[in-house]
């Protein structure tokens, strides 16, 4: 169908670089993400602060110059780091950890707000009702808030994660060896373009689809009440 004229094994070789580069971002923007949710609505005036602070900058600055800033920058920060502890030598920032803490950082931003808004979407009646039970807090959270939080937070954390998946693509902008980095040298050389951007294209369209099946099935397995209206449903069909 496509002549890759030998490029396929290097273009399999950067899809999974990007693989590897979502998926760690993915699970450190979570955790980013926990941590700026729990700082919202800790009621701690700096925490607060400093969570209001990371959405805000993050969220207004485009997701190209945070590639650059965090690639460019970091080398400066370890810089100074290393000379105030003695360290002469030089440092230099891994692209592809300096992908991942950018890719992280933005996709934190954004899962902050999701998540903060999935546990005030809990009516305040559960936190009293487990209270009365004599619940301590972090029981609450564990087996009243984080089962529901994450059935209405999923929605909007598996759009986060189509946006961080192709979001990896400017990584190649900073000389990561992934898929856009290696579809660009290919196409470069052979001076075909369309043909290995649009072999890139239907590689990032697999991958999303791969994603959405995945929510999608995690949406069903979180929603317990979903599950067990179609199972009677189905059996009210076969008892008719």
């Amino acid at each position: 169908m496509f002549d890759l004229q030998g490029y396929g094994p290097i273009l399999l070789k950067g899809t999974w670089l990007t693989i590897q580069l979502g998926i760690v971002s993915l699970l450190v923007g979570l955790v980013l993400g926990l941590l700026g949710a729990a700082a919202k609505l800790s009621g701690v005036w700096i925490l607060q602060r400093i969570a209001d602070i990371y959405t805000t900058v993050v969220r207004g600055v485009p997701e190209l110059l945070m590639v650059f800033f965090i690639y460019f920058g970091g080398d400066a920060l370890l810089q100074f780091i290393a000379s105030q502890i003695g360290y002469a030598g030089r440092t230099d920032m891994s692209r592809f950890w300096a992908g991942v803490a950018a890719l992280s950082i933005m996709f934190g931003a954004y899962a902050t707000e999701v998540f903060r808004m999935a546990v005030e979407d809990i009516p305040k009646g559960q936190w009293e009702a487990a209270q009365s039970l004599g619940m301590r807090p972090i029981q609450t959270i564990r087996r009243i808030i984080l089962p529901q939080m994450w059935l209405v937070a999923l929605p909007g954390l598996g759009n986060l994660t189509l946006v961080l998946l192709k979001d990896t693509a400017l990584v190649s902008l900073i000389g990561l060896q992934d898929l856009m980095y290696y579809a660009g040298r290919a196409a470069q050389s052979t001076q075909k373009p369309f043909t290995f951007y649009i072999v890139a294209a239907l590689v990032y369209l697999a991958l999303t689809t791969v994603v959405t099946l995945l929510m999608t099935h995690f949406e069903w397995r979180a929603n317990p009440a979903a599950r067990y209206a179609k199972a009677l449903a189905k059996s009210k069909g076969g008892q008719a």
